[in-house]
């Protein structure tokens, strides 16, 4: 919840995938679409949110993925 209620409403969620194998976390991959210009804000928002996370954008996996 903390990571919907803190989010831009100009955000949009295009992929959701929470995995949980019985540990006290989980693993989710998110697909965010943010416009160029808030891609800052964007930022600023995972650095406040206290979350490990990684960018997968240059990942060839993901262009395969969404192909």
């Amino acid at each position: 919840m903390k990571f919907l209620n803190r989010m831009s409403p100009n955000w949009n969620i295009s992929l959701f995938h929470y995995r949980n194998n019985g540990a006290d976390y989980g693993r989710i991959v998110v697909g965010m679409q943010v416009p160029p210009a808030e891609m800052d804000a964007w930022q600023a928002f995972l650095e406040t949110l206290g979350y490990r996370y990684w960018d997968e954008t240059q990942n060839p996996a993901y262009h395969l993925f969404l192909g």
